[in-house]
């Protein structure tokens, strides 16, 4: 009987994550995706929205959080994962906190992400790591990455041009 170790299966769930930031992308919004993997085995997964439903707060881990809140119970989220393409933003590391999802694991670290938006974009970013925001937290959020995923950059190219 052959076993996954944890470091290979945060890849598979990664990988599926840039596939989800790949669907927003094709979707027309920015391209970042999220799933949630409860200790059971259940799957939630979330895309971002923020262009299709033009809210600025339609991150794929905001929309993820949201989603798996209304699947998993609270004793759930805090033994769960949350897988996504990218670091996530300070915002979406707030909501994460505020659900209790134990731990974060990442492909696309947000320094990453900000080295490639072109000189002088208008887009927003806040230059935060989730490590400080969950840092100051009242309870302990484990996180991992980044993490070296095929396509994780790729689907990012030209789009913010």
């Amino acid at each position: 009987m052959s076993t996954v170790s944890p470091e290979n299966a945060d890849r598979e769930h990664l990988a599926e994550a840039v596939e989800l930031a790949r669907l927003a992308r094709e979707h027309g919004n920015h391209p970042f995706g999220a799933l949630v993997v409860a200790s059971d085995g259940r799957v939630v997964r979330a895309e971002n929205t923020v262009v299709a439903l033009g809210d600025p707060t339609g991150h794929a881990e905001t929309n993820l959080v949201r989603l798996a809140a209304e699947e998993l119970s609270t004793e759930a989220l805090a033994t769960s994962t949350l897988y996504t393409s990218t670091e996530p933003c300070a915002m979406c590391s707030g909501a994460i906190f505020w659900a209790g999802i134990g731990t974060v694991v990442f492909a696309l670290g947000g320094d990453e992400l900000i080295e490639l938006l072109p000189e002088g974009s208008a887009e927003f970013s806040l230059g935060m790591p989730a490590r400080e925001v969950f840092a100051r937290g009242g309870h302990p959020t484990s996180v991992r990455g980044p993490y070296d995923v095929p396509g994780a950059r790729e689907v990012h190219a030209g789009f913010w041009d």
